[in-house]
């Protein structure tokens, strides 16, 4: 298993939630009835080809139970078992803004329970707008809870999205991003730098890109192949192919190299259940993984934001103080 005592070259979200609320900090699955707008016809239909028909939401609890039910049942797992006090839930499966605005503010209400420090909602580019911006900002007033918006991103190689039928585009991530920046909440972007069609300079324009927009956090994974997917059928005829261990471990470090270094790293690998995949992490355990990019970190002696030399006119820095602006 990976060695928790390793120093780490990169900024963990574990030590951000402790430095800003003083423990540890867990965050709490919930589930909602709902869809996203590229399987409704909205934006797209058939949904993300690498995305089943649960989501992403491999460890929630039903939708059907209400979100105060999945938060209590939770809670008396997680508490005793990592002794924490203080929680973060996590609206997670399918696009989470997608709702009508008098439900998303009920659902949203019905997380701020006494043990939770913030809310965090996982959604799409396409599904933020001020009236739901406006929605939280309320809460946050009147409920004293941090705002965490997630947003799946994926690649900024706008042919790859098309692809994966993500049912956006770069500019709408772009817009949701400037958005949520001006009300002053935390963004999380979600990306997998081992796409088919991707390369290394995707990868590293990505990590650029997040940047220069100023996210708050990253979190990474390596693609998986799940079962009835189109990505699966694909994957099963041999159209696309995938990188090696060692290669995602490569364009994880150069991401993280070119990522500023005030960006926090929720994670640098996923998991999924095995029974609902064809692929996961090279059929490894992530901690393997996790070592792969710990190590080549350790071989380069590099670090978090070590490249990061691209912001604030690259090319006019000789002619500011020496070159040290």
């Amino acid at each position: 298993m990976s060695d928790t005592t390793r120093p780490k070259r990169y900024r963990m979200v574990s030590k951000f939630y402790k430095e800003t609320y003083g423990e540890k900090v867990y965050k709490l699955p919930v589930a909602l009835p709902l869809t996203c707008p590229n399987r409704d016809g909205s934006a797209g239909v058939g949904g993300c080809t690498f995305c089943g028909e649960i989501g992403a939401g491999y460890e929630n609890r039903p939708a059907w139970m209400t979100v105060r039910m999945q938060l209590e049942e939770n809670i008396a797992h997680i508490g005793p078992k990592y002794k924490a006090k203080k929680f973060i839930p996590y609206y997670q499966n399918f696009s989470n803004t997608y709702l009508p605005l008098e439900d998303f503010k009920s659902y949203m209400e019905q997380g701020c329970i006494d043990e939770s420090v913030g809310i965090a909602i996982a959604t799409r580019p396409d599904c933020i707008s001020n009236e739901y911006l406006d929605v939280l900002q309320d809460i946050q007033q009147r409920f004293h809870k941090d705002i965490y918006i997630e947003l799946g991103l994926q690649t900024v190689n706008y042919h790859t999205l098309e692809k994966i039928n993500r049912g956006h585009d770069l500019a709408q991530f772009i817009d949701a991003v400037l958005r949520i920046k001006r009300y002053g909440f935390n963004v999380t972007t979600h990306m997998i730098v081992n796409l088919p069609w991707d390369t290394m300079e995707d990868t590293i324009e990505g990590a650029k890109i997040l940047s220069s927009l100023g996210v708050d956090q990253v979190k990474l994974h390596a693609l998986y192949i799940v079962k009835h997917t189109l990505m699966a059928k694909w994957y099963e005829e041999g159209q696309i192919t995938l990188i090696s261990a060692e290669e995602y471990a490569e364009r994880v470090v150069q991401f993280l190299r070119h990522l500023h270094p005030d960006i926090v790293l929720q994670r640098l690998v996923g998991r999924a259940p095995e029974d609902n995949t064809l692929f996961t992490n090279w059929s490894m355990g992530w901690w393997r993984v996790q070592d792969l990019i710990d190590d080549m970190m350790d071989e380069l002696d590099a670090h978090q934001g070590d490249l990061c030399d691209y912001l604030n006119g690259k090319a006019v820095r000789k002619f500011i103080d020496g070159g040290q602006a």
